[in-house]
């Protein structure tokens, strides 16, 4: 355990691949844990281990991408021409996939491939599970229950907050107990959440802040927020946190991270993972071998590529003697309405939440499911997005603009979803990617109770755009619900091996050196944005890394 990235002689600078025009890609020798993944969790593990003097390796399938081009890409985000995908690369080949079952999945706008994984692309929105979460089965009658309580995750919750950098406001009193402040002040509420407060107060609705992974005042080493409005899907000024910042602070306490090596499968005895195999750009496949590996290649690759590793041993996949591999997929759903007041909401100065209810979400059961509330602030279409999608000028597009911007109001709310065993991640049988592997195949589909749910959150909406006298009005009911980005479900943490893919340790039940760091290994969903809890739980893995080498 060196914790350097020069035991196998070449110089840490080469090693960290994406700095130059030809990194060094090669494995690293005598390493103590591989990672697969660098997304916030993979590199979360990755940063807590090498401070801890192991030699730590993180592979990832993507690419660094170069902090300096963040404004190019929000240029491209803000064009109407360029859909999200578009803005990190994601696409082709490499990140095909099919969808099938009732409901279409799409994946590709749900994820990025690269160092920072998909909080490159996220909204920021950190909140902590409730504790009724934990126990979904006998708090609500459905679902499964954890094999830990929100105790357990407790401490690695305040951490998470200060290792991402949360900031925040105790004015919620719907959230789990917490003893320790946010690192940084909330921000305050927009101006149109002084509308909606209005609104609400009326219908005895309480609001409070969101807790949020952007940073309010300088934090970290990065600035506060600069206004760019383009939070989703990019940040330029890097005032939102994403996984490349402890990629960063785990390269400079010797970690190794490589880019562009997506891993084909991981090779094993009955018992134990022996290599990771990763291909490079120039073709070659590669054999990382480690003491220990932990995956955290997030809800999709990381059942995809236990399923790929099949072999005499484990002819289901690696891991999945329960057959829970790639099962009891999870995302949430949202609800929303909205429409036009007769008065300015000032929309789009603001590129994220910054107040929300959490009201309802304690009175699920086994027929509704927990949700919250969203008051957006980037309702309606943006000034830029007028101008582009019209084929008018001056005066005349003055005017359209003018006429179009800034009186739209939106509620939105998050659904959890039912963990149903024909939801899955599977290997399809034809399709492959652009190393052979057979592509991901997402079987989804909704549960009854959350189409309930987004009922009832549309009722709850409905008296909310009443109240605010809003009309040209729109709902996003069951019929036009979408995924929301929170790939949840296919590796299940659980005490019963026959049923589950790994245990409270998120070790696999299966393999002594193998953990997941992940949303994947979510028995549940809940109806908070999950990274909060990945973070969490990937540093509750790296201390039981830790505690077994």
């Amino acid at each position: 355990m060196t914790g350097s990235a020069q035991a196998d002689g070449r110089d840490a600078s080469d090693r960290t691949a994406g700095r130059s025009a030809d990194p060094d890609r090669s494995p690293v020798a005598n390493a103590d844990v591989c990672v697969v993944g660098a997304g916030p969790a993979g590199t979360l593990v990755a940063d807590r281990l090498a401070g801890r003097d192991h030699e730590v390796v993180v592979l990832d399938a993507g690419p660094r991408f170069d902090e300096t081009e963040r404004v190019e890409r929000m240029e491209k985000a803000i064009r109407p021409a360029f859909s999200r995908p578009d803005v990190w690369d994601v696409g082709g080949d490499r990140d095909a996939y099919e969808s099938v079952g009732d409901r279409h999945y799409p994946l590709n706008r749900t994820r990025v491939k690269g160092i920072g994984g998909s909080t490159l692309h996220w909204q920021g929105m950190v909140m902590r599970l409730h504790e009724a979460d934990f126990a979904s089965a006998s708090e609500r009658g459905v679902g499964a229950n954890w094999p830990i309580e929100y105790s357990d995750l407790r401490p690695y919750y305040a951490e998470a907050e200060t290792g991402i950098g949360v900031a925040g406001a105790d004015d919620n009193p719907f959230a789990p107990p917490r003893e320790e402040p946010f690192p940084m002040p909330a921000f305050p509420p927009s101006y149109s959440d002084s509308l909606f407060a209005e609104a609400c107060e009326a219908l005895e609705i309480s609001m409070h802040s969101v807790p949020n992974a952007r940073n309010s005042e300088g934090y970290d080493g990065r600035s506060a927020c600069q206004g760019y409005g383009s939070c989703r899907p990019v940040c330029p000024s890097g005032a939102k946190y994403d996984g490349s910042v402890h990629a960063e602070t785990a390269a400079a306490k010797g970690a190794t991270v490589i880019d562009r090596a997506p891993v084909q499968r991981l090779e094993h005895t009955t018992d134990r993972i022996e290599a990771a195999v990763f291909a490079t750009p120039d073709g070659t496949e590669h054999r990382q071998e480690a003491e220990t590996f932990v995956v955290a290649a997030g809800g999709v690759e990381t059942p995809r590529l236990l399923l790929l590793s099949d072999s005499e041993h484990y002819p289901d996949g690696l891991a999945n003697s329960s057959g829970a591999v790639g099962r009891y997929f999870m995302d949430h759903v949202f609800a929303g309405a909205g429409g036009v007041l007769e008065e300015p909401t000032r929309q789009n100065h603001v590129g994220f939440l910054t107040s929300e209810s959490h009201q309802f979400y304690d009175e699920a059961d086994e027929r509704i499911a927990p949700f919250k509330l969203e008051f957006f602030n980037f309702a309606g279409p943006s000034p830029v997005g007028i101008a582009l999608t019209g084929e008018d000028w001056g005066d005349d597009l003055l005017e359209r603009i003018r006429a179009e911007y800034g009186n739209h109001v939106t509620v939105g709310a998050l659904v959890e979803t039912l963990p149903q065993a024909e939801n899955r991640v599977a290997l399809h049988p034809d399709r492959t990617d652009d190393h052979g592997n057979p592509v991901p195949e997402i079987h989804w589909s909704i549960d009854d109770r959350a189409k309930r749910t987004i009922e009832r959150a549309n009722e709850v909406q409905h008296e909310i755009l009443d109240e605010l006298g809003a009309s040209e009005r729109w709902t996003q009911g069951v019929e036009g619900t979408v995924p929301t980005n929170h790939h949840m479900g296919t590796t299940r943490m659980g005490s019963d091996p026959s049923a589950s893919v790994v245990n409270s340790s998120l070790r696999t039940h299966d393999l002594e050196n193998c953990w997941i760091a992940s949303s994947s290994v979510f028995p549940t969903a809940g109806a908070m944005n999950p990274t909060l809890t990945i973070g969490a739980l990937a540093l509750k893995a790296a201390d039981h890394v830790d505690a077994a080498l």
